[in-house]
């Protein structure tokens, strides 16, 4: 079916853009963005995702603050118009591309609204390829870039101002195939239970920004890496970087306690990060894992929900990915970010030696 995006020089197959390249149901294209106030007192984060061949469209928008998380979500039928960024209450709105884009939460029953602009502090980072086989579960790529906030965002009661000045965050927009919309129940059941240790940490600083991504296997070694050191407009520059760490976790779960990261560019010294965790945001809450409103989970037609998590009460074994908002110290600077991570099943490293046991 012809749509408005079939009039831009985009094509990468012979069908319209409504039509995808593979039949894989994992097909996926999804915005993630987050911002959080420099000394961390709120956070927020914000999922959108297309699953053309499930035929579903969601999203979800969710802030923490004094230990509650407070999250809005909406499913719908995906149309044939990838120019329509909207489901329920949330819109994304691409300003200029790889520069500005516009995150808007519409009043709502559950309390929550936005209307942000997302200004880039920095180049957009390809990480290289994502390709898991064995069969293929992933196969993707992913951007992320850093950014500033402005205008106002609404929660629990209380109304906040956002400035440039005052508050960061990053984004990322990734496509391609990786598990959504449940377990395909076709062929045959996996012969070991599923092992994943991923760690995503992208940081602002005053004068620069940086990027770690790495992803091992039980013994450590890396089926994924990348890093970056960049600095921001308007001469805005990025360096490659290889990439270390070295977590300690706390104990009774699978999140870390603190992080020091090594940055290390093709010449020069390596820049070393220490992070400092304040609190961890549940990716549950923007659709990650969540077993009722999980990615590309059919909920019905044009459907809204809400839910409020108490952060201290959450079970940390049943809520293996999390978000560490984290204070950060490198290059005698002081910054903040997240540091993201998932560690299912063994990794020898740090003793993780089954499934789910915690530190």
């Amino acid at each position: 079916m012809l749509t408005p995006a079939d009039d831009y020089l985009i094509h990468q197959t012979p069908y319209t853009i409504d039509t995808v390249f593979t039949t894989d149901r994992n097909f996926y294209d999804r915005y993630f963005f987050n911002g959080y106030l420099r000394d961390g007192e709120v956070y927020f984060a914000m999922a959108m995702g297309v699953y053309p061949n499930l035929g579903v469209f969601d999203a979800a928008f969710s802030v923490v603050h004094q230990g509650k998380q407070h999250a809005v979500r909406a499913s719908k039928r995906l149309g044939p118009d990838r120019m329509d960024m909207q489901v329920g209450p949330i819109r994304v709105e691409v300003i200029e591309p790889l520069r500005k884009l516009r995150v808007a939460v519409a009043k709502n029953a559950y309390g929550i609204e936005a209307d942000l602009l997302f200004e880039a502090r920095a180049l957009p980072n390809e990480e290289p390829h994502f390709n898991r086989r064995g069969p293929i579960t992933m196969d993707y790529t992913r951007m992320t870039q850093h950014g500033e906030w402005s205008g106002r965002i609404g929660f629990d009661g209380k109304e906040y101002e956002v400035s440039p000045q005052q508050w960061w965050g990053s984004r990322d927009h990734s496509w391609g195939i990786r598990g959504v919309g449940g377990r395909d129940p076709r062929g045959a059941p996996p012969t070991e239970a599923p092992q994943f240790f991923w760690n995503w940490a992208p940081l602002n600083f005053e004068n620069f920004c940086t990027l770690f991504t790495a992803s091992e296997n039980p013994d450590g070694s890396r089926w994924h890496e990348a890093g970056a050191i960049l600095t921001p407009y308007p001469n805005a520059t990025m360096t490659e970087c290889r990439v270390g760490h070295d977590l300690t976790f706390q104990k009774g779960t699978r999140w870390i306690s603190g992080a020091k990261l090594t940055l290390t560019p093709p010449a020069g010294e390596p820049l070393e990060i220490t992070l400092e965790p304040l609190y961890h945001f549940f990716m549950k809450g923007i659709g990650y894992g969540e077993p009722t409103w999980g990615h590309g989970m059919w909920v019905g037609e044009d459907v809204v929900d809400g839910v409020q998590y108490d952060l201290a009460k959450e079970d940390p074994v049943q809520n293996l990915h999390v978000q560490t908002v984290s204070l950060a110290k490198a290059g005698g600077q002081e910054g903040i970010g997240i540091y993201e991570i998932i560690v299912l099943g063994p990794h020898e490293r740090y003793g993780f030696k089954d499934y789910t046991t915690p530190a």
